[in-house]
């Protein structure tokens, strides 16, 4: 059975995200003001098989640890459903 992931990792909270830092700044110089506190990460969409959604789950889970988010830096939040 074939099921669908995504998957959003983000910069850990304690830790300064540079990159959303400029979004931030560069918010005022196109008439945004109102917007603040940017924060950039990533989003993954994957397939997975696996024989139910458990498996799925068990296969992405350990595909983010050991591969796609780098624990020390980043948090990630994923769901699964099926295709």
């Amino acid at each position: 059975m074939k099921f669908k992931a995504e998957i959003d990792i983000m910069p850990q909270k304690a830790l300064l995200d540079p990159q959303g830092k400029a979004v931030s700044g560069s918010m005022k110089n196109v008439g945004l003001p109102q917007i603040d506190h940017v924060r950039i990460g990533k989003h993954i969409s994957l397939e997975v098989e696996a024989n139910d959604e458990a498996s799925a789950k068990e296969l992405v889970e350990t595909a983010c640890k050991k591969l796609l988010a780098n624990l020390i830096m980043e948090t990630y939040e994923f769901s699964v459903k099926p295709l």
